[in-house]
């Protein structure tokens, strides 16, 4: 008998119990409707997993989708300090109230926010007019031809670090930290150093804590033979490519079309499958982003952020505001935050003339500052500068977001800032503690990497046992871009940071 096809991360019976815990986090009262899905014989969500392994019978299914409905009626306490809406952001963060001067100072915790409650509407995904506090005329001058190489060296480097990154993360992805550590130190490679590998690996742990199984064959050391295709690189190149159509000016709609267009549904997961099937269904962004949608602060729309702070260098704010055009399709609130926060560091870090810290404090910049991800992105700094041992500062992460989803923002959040702020911009520094970190380790990794190798400013500087067994070849379902090398998307991406 065929066994019957479990799509994952679309199912309503398992979206209910992710929706559940959503209303826990963001203080929705959703007793009642948890005692009717209980009562009905329904089940929490899968811990790690995208699906249950099993069908229900089709009243229940039917009352999940009457209860996620249900669910999102309700309001949260906490909208007032986590808008959604572009203007009630901007209103609320203080880079659109006063340019950014480049301090490295955090802001202080609790510091008072203006925004009200907004629904987002049609104007949150059009092209918004110059934030007042950085305006587009406010970069830096990118024509002449040494700030044209140094910036293209440095977006190689980028690139470059991205995938490295995401590659150190991918074998161990989904696995528990306590795994994570113990497959390092069996291989001898605790404090994380370099690639894992199977070499030496004992078989009882092996068969405790087994790789990624689709990650594996191509992401240990004695197997990597260029970089395999990954989501956290698929969407950069998607950010490319929206670029490369529709300029700085595209809207959340050009968006959803690309996407229709060049990614096949089957590379999306979490927020980004559930918006693709809300395309499908005839309904129209932003309201792809909340419908049935309880992935929507989870990590997904910082990892497509890059190439919007990449090719904004010295203007975070625009660049914040490209990645909330973008993240507006698939994520609300703090998943849209965790895009904005991105790309205005990598926008500050693309000047050459900040170090990782000042990138931080920039994304903070952007962001409300009473919102959770400013908290959880203030705890990862003042974590890591707490502890010189960087396991102890991952320690105290989990402990404070133990409650929440491995792939939820928040946490991930923390944990890539402080991996940043205790390496202190080194390349391998940043992604190994990202990565050695737990959660989703690709993704911290590619984004740390991304960030450090921006700040690196020249593939050359980066160690060669990360950029070597690269082979300058990305693998990708990506239409016209397999097979890529980075030297040649560093060019390509040039081309869009000195577009006028």
């Amino acid at each position: 008998m065929t066994r019957a096809l479990r799509v994952t991360w679309v199912q309503p019976e398992d979206l209910i119990g992710h929706e559940l815990r959503q209303a826990q986090e963001d203080g929705r009262d959703a007793a009642a409707v948890r005692d009717r899905w209980l009562a009905a014989g329904g089940a929490p969500a899968p811990r790690r997993a995208g699906a249950s392994p099993d069908q229900v019978p089709p009243a229940l299914r039917a009352l999940a989708e009457e209860l996620l409905d249900e669910l999102d009626s309700l309001v949260s306490p906490l909208a007032c300090d986590e808008p959604t809406s572009l203007p009630a952001i901007r209103a609320a963060a203080p880079a659109w109230a006063a340019p950014p001067s480049g301090t490295s100072a955090l802001p202080a915790p609790g510091a008072p926010a203006t925004a009200t409650r907004e629904t987002p509407g049609p104007s949150d995904v059009r092209e918004e007019e110059p934030p007042r506090g950085m305006p587009e005329t406010a970069r830096p001058a990118t024509t002449g031809p040494d700030r044209a190489r140094a910036l293209g060296n440095a977006l190689h480097a980028a690139w470059l670090g991205r995938a490295a990154g995401c590659l150190l993360g991918k074998p161990v992805e989904k696995l528990p930290l306590h795994a994570i550590r113990a497959i390092a130190r069996a291989t001898g490679n605790w404090p994380l150093t370099t690639w894992f590998t199977a070499r030496g690996l004992p078989e009882d742990l092996a068969a405790a804590h087994p790789w990624n199984r689709r990650s594996a064959p191509d992401s240990l050391a004695e197997n990597i033979d260029g970089m395999p295709e990954d989501d956290d690189l698929n969407h950069p190149l998607l950010g490319l490519l929206l670029l490369r159509r529709h300029g700085r000016n595209f809207t959340t709609a050009d968006v959803a079309r690309l996407w229709l267009d060049e990614l096949p549904a089957g590379r999306t997961f979490t927020a980004e499958r559930v918006a693709y099937r809300n395309l499908l269904s005839g309904i129209e962004p932003p309201l792809t982003a909340a419908h049935r949608n309880p992935f929507r602060e989870w990590i997904g729309a910082a990892i497509r952020a890059d190439v919007h702070g990449w090719t904004s260098p010295g203007a975070p704010t625009a660049a914040a505001a490209r990645a909330y055009r973008d993240a507006a399709l698939t994520h609300t609130a703090n998943g849209v935050y965790g895009a904005m926060f991105t790309a205005a560091a990598l926008a500050a870090a693309a000047t050459g003339t900040v170090d990782v810290h000042e990138a931080i404090a920039t994304g903070l910049t952007v962001v409300p500052p009473r919102s959770r991800f400013a908290a959880a992105v203030r705890f990862g700094v003042e974590t890591a500068r707490a502890h010189t041992d960087f396991a102890d500062a991952v320690d105290s992460i989990h402990r404070r977001y133990d409650t929440y989803h491995w792939v939820h923002v928040l946490p991930n959040a923390a944990l890539l800032v402080a991996a940043l702020t205790h390496a202190d911009g080194d390349f391998t520094g940043s992604i190994c503690r990202a990565v050695s970190g737990g959660l989703d380790t690709d993704s911290n990794g590619a984004t740390a990497g991304s960030l450090a190798g921006l700040l690196a400013g020249h593939p050359d500087a980066l160690p060669d046992r990360w950029t070597a067994p690269l082979k300058n070849r990305l693998a990708t379902s990506v239409a016209g871009f397999d097979g890529v090398g980075f030297d040649t998307l560093a060019h390509l991406t040039l081309k869009e940071a000195l577009r006028p």
